[in-house]
């Protein structure tokens, strides 16, 4: 009943989402037995194994290191995933746009079910997720010989580091001939990344104008902060799409989180009701952001945000 987790990583840094997704395999290794292997997968991926061997519960560190894998395409990472699943019961990764890329593929090809989103394991077979934008959630339970799921990793508190498990190279080098890496465009921002971030500040549509938000950036700034927004900011071009919490955007789970003009679409909400503190700026008090909301501060934004930045 051995587990295996694919590992995210960026730029020879393992991702903390891994540590979490980690930590949600190790629940299942309580309730069904076996142990925990973490696939690394990339081009010149030593610091990102060597990271991964730290965290605790891991018993070893699998390390594809070949051209194939170097930008993380979904064809080769499924057809790699494909060729070692047979040696596992469960293969899990991240709900991150990564994880949902390429285990879907992985699932369709192995012809067994998906498991979306997990957020919670009640047994080695039944596992609980969000549906309904996070109104509802189901428990489901597979009987699949080989699970496949995505994890929701704010729901799992990050397992620890302190581990040196076994490091060993896979030599399955699949052949891709269906994609190919032709560019990419990052953001660049001293900022920390939106999904990580311990405090966030968001912005709505009651900003009025992507202009305004340079409003929020002085009290980001202050805090720390990553600068997220609602989907209606980013349907009317205030800020771009990387910036979106909600149900189609990021899912977040900071210490604190500050939403300003933000009525609190169901959609939103979805992507940020498991913060530990929220606080809430809105003219209408009768916006559902406020029944989220630890604590809420009916007034003009535009004459708070200036107090609030000048107190901070």
């Amino acid at each position: 009943m051995s587990l295996l987790v694919l590992a995210d990583h960026h730029d020879g840094h393992l991702d903390d989402a891994t540590a979490s997704v980690v930590a949600a395999a190790r629940q299942i290794a309580e309730h069904a037995g076996g142990d925990i292997d973490l696939l690394v997968a990339g081009e010149n991926i030593d610091s990102v194994a060597e990271a991964a061997a730290k965290l605790e519960g891991v018993t070893r560190v699998r390390v594809a290191d070949n051209a194939v894998y170097a930008h993380q395409l979904a064809e080769p990472l499924a057809d790699l995933l494909v060729a070692l699943a047979d040696d596992y019961a469960y293969v899990l990764t991240s709900a991150s746009t990564n994880g949902k890329n390429v285990l879907p593929r992985l699932a369709a090809l192995k012809d067994v079910s998906q498991l979306s989103e997990v957020m919670a394991i009640d047994s080695a077979d039944t596992f609980k997720r969000p549906i309904y934008a996070g109104n509802a959630i189901a428990t489901v339970q597979s009987e699949d010989a080989l699970k496949v799921m995505t994890i929701r990793t704010t729901a799992f508190d990050a397992t620890g580091e302190g581990n040196s498990a076994t490091i060993e190279a896979v030599d399955t080098v699949v052949d891709n001939s269906l994609s190919s890496f032709v560019d990419e465009e990052l953001a660049k921002s001293e900022r920390p990344e939106l999904g990580g971030a311990k405090v966030v500040v968001s912005g709505g549509r009651g900003m009025g104008s992507g202009e305004n938000f340079k409003l929020l950036e002085g009290i980001a700034d202050k805090l720390g902060a990553a600068l997220g927004a609602s989907r209606a900011a980013v349907d009317a071009g205030y800020v771009p799409n990387d910036y979106q919490v909600g149900q189609t955007g990021k899912i977040v789970a900071p210490e604190l989180y500050i939403a300003v003009g933000i009525s609190g679409a169901i959609q939103h909400l979805a992507g940020m009701k498991d913060s530990k503190v929220i606080v809430a700026i809105n003219k209408d008090e009768d916006a559902p952001i406020f029944q989220v909301a630890d604590y809420g501060l009916v007034g003009d934004l535009f004459e708070i945000l200036p107090e609030l930045e000048q107190k901070l």
